[in-house]
């Protein structure tokens, strides 16, 4: 079973530990290969396998201004981490005294908390004040503190390095089924559902409204099949993004019509899954050439969902 630490003084480490560092933001293929030779690595050793992550993430402090977004809050990353089979997640708190850490100060809190004897990290890694963590500094500090250090190589699509900026780009671009093939699963948001102004249902298609935060990456407006996740179930359903032009309003929405779904979702906490961008987001003549048009997709959607 997974360890969830929080608080390195409560750590309790039991044996020496093989860990990783970072943000993992998407959990893509890349972080995936890495993962499987840091848990292989301490099977074969006996030791414990472990992630350390950061809430909030590095990004949005370092950047407030930024805008960031995100590909999987810190409750998917647990829970993906965990039915991977790692043996700990330790979440630090981020903030800016974390963030003026040095790298030697850094490297040895792992040591001494959590008995790092391996730090697996990727091509790109760096860490403390500055980045001045590179993979030359931390062998320099492994010799010194007495941990080893592996470097993994980038994970390509056969075109490009799959990155976690490179994801976020498709998903702003709608291009979430490339997106898909990066993360190795459907690219997914957590939402809740919240009154809306009733015209899904007057068109015989109603939908739930959605709230998503601001800092979750939403792909550009459009309709698209997808999957809703409640309470451990997968609905098929379709997706419309943006400011329903039909209709002339100017605050962008999230809206699902949940196919062949006849329960009460309002107030519900949801997770959406991004399968297929269907069309892209334009104005109809009238409310019946838009239902003729939502029936063609959700003839689609069923055909693409299965």
């Amino acid at each position: 079973m997974t360890k969830i630490i929080r608080d390195l003084h409560q750590a309790h480490i039991e044996r020496d530990t093989v860990l990783t560092i970072g943000a993992f933001d998407g959990l893509h293929l890349g972080h995936q290969q890495l993962l499987r030779s840091l848990m292989h690595k301490a099977r074969e050793t006996d030791r414990i396998s472990g992630v350390v992550t950061f809430d909030p993430p590095p990004r949005s402090v370092l950047y407030p201004d930024g805008n960031a977004v995100f590909l999987t809050t810190l409750e998917d990353k647990i829970q993906l981490l965990t039915e991977w089979g790692v043996g700990m997640v330790i979440v630090l708190p981020f903030g800016l005294e974390l963030a003026r850490t040095s790298a030697r100060d850094f490297a040895q809190m792992l040591c001494q908390s959590l008995r790092m004897t391996e730090l697996w990290i990727g091509w790109d890694f760096a860490l403390g004040r500055a980045r001045k963590g590179d993979a030359r500094t931390l062998r320099r500090l492994g010799e010194l503190m007495g941990f080893h250090v592996h470097v993994m190589e980038p994970v390509s699509d056969g075109s490009t390095i799959i990155s976690s900026t490179q994801i976020r780009q498709l998903i702003a671009a709608g291009r979430v089924q490339d997106a898909a093939q990066m993360l190795g699963r459907y690219h997914q948001v957590p939402a809740v559902v919240i009154a809306g102004k009733g015209r899904g249902r007057l068109l015989r298609f109603p939908t739930a409204n959605l709230q998503i935060s601001e800092h979750c990456a939403v792909p550009e407006g459009g309709v698209y099949a997808v999957y809703v996740l409640h309470e451990d179930i997968r609905h098929p359903a379709v997706a419309n993004i943006g400011f329903r032009p039909t209709f002339g309003e100017d605050e962008r929405g999230v809206e699902v019509h949940v196919l062949d779904f006849d329960g009460d979702l309002y107030n519900q906490q949801i997770r959406l899954q991004f399968v297929e961008h269907l069309r892209a987001e334009r104005r109809f003549s009238s409310a019946k050439a838009l239902v003729a048009q939502i029936t063609r997709d959700i003839a689609r959607a069923r055909a693409v969902l299965g």
